[in-house]
């Protein structure tokens, strides 16, 4: 089993920046370029995946009394992961991501994952500043 963390702070109170994260319908503008969930019957998601061009059933869940996300692979358990958003004072909020793969062949490695987790958290940090600079969007 590999696990993967990667955090980063955003200047933004946290239940702005978990109502972004949660957002299903806005999850790809922050998720890694290649990665697009939709949703079923939540917390049933399908995720498709470009490089592989392959769709593999999922669920994701949003604990909003926690700001936490929790998702995972359906059928094969091979992966699974959370966000957790937690206030830090100050206006500002901490967001960890943490990533499970139970089967080593779909661990792409620690370099692409660290990556992939690091580019995602920046790309969320501009959808919440986006956000916040246009509150209507």
């Amino acid at each position: 089993m590999a696990e993967y963390e990667r955090s980063r702070t955003m200047p933004a109170q946290p239940e702005h920046v978990f109502d972004q994260a949660a957002n299903i319908h806005q999850l790809d503008a922050w998720l890694p370029d290649e990665l697009h969930v939709q949703a079923e019957d939540p917390p049933a998601v399908t995720v498709h995946e470009d490089d592989t061009d392959q769709d593999t059933a999922a669920l994701l869940r949003a604990e909003n009394d926690q700001m936490r996300i929790e998702w995972g692979t359906r059928e094969q358990g091979s992966y699974a992961g959370w966000l957790q958003v937690a206030g830090i004072g100050s206006g500002a909020s901490e967001v960890t991501v943490h990533l499970s793969f139970f089967d080593e062949s779909h661990d792409p490695g620690e370099q692409k994952v660290c990556d992939a987790l690091d580019h995602s958290l920046r790309r969320l940090e501009e959808q919440v500043r986006l956000r916040a600079d246009n509150p209507a969007g």
